[in-house]
């Protein structure tokens, strides 16, 4: 069988996906910045108030779940895109 007429729209799928895969490297740096943020002023905060800020705590989790959806995808692991694509992850 010949998969010629297939080619044209699956090279089209893996262009697509390689510019999705160029955004989320680009999500993926802005967010592990962020995560370096957050870890430092949660130091920051076990310094001063002996316990860190619930609320960071809970953002860093939802923010490496977050990282964990990218290089999931970036990897081909999966197919699903993550946010901005799908929703933010949830904590638990």
């Amino acid at each position: 069988m010949n998969d010629a007429p297939d080619t044209p729209e699956k090279e089209r799928n893996i262009w697509m996906r390689g510019l999705f895969m160029l955004l989320l490297i680009l999500a993926f740096h802005i967010s592990w910045t962020v995560a370096f943020i957050v870890t430092v002023i949660q130091f920051v905060m076990m310094l001063l108030a002996g316990k860190p800020n619930d609320r960071l705590t809970a953002f860093g989790s939802s923010l490496g779940r977050y990282l964990q959806q990218i290089v999931c995808f970036l990897t081909f692991s999966t197919e699903a895109k993550p946010f901005p694509f799908s929703d933010w992850p949830a904590t638990d």
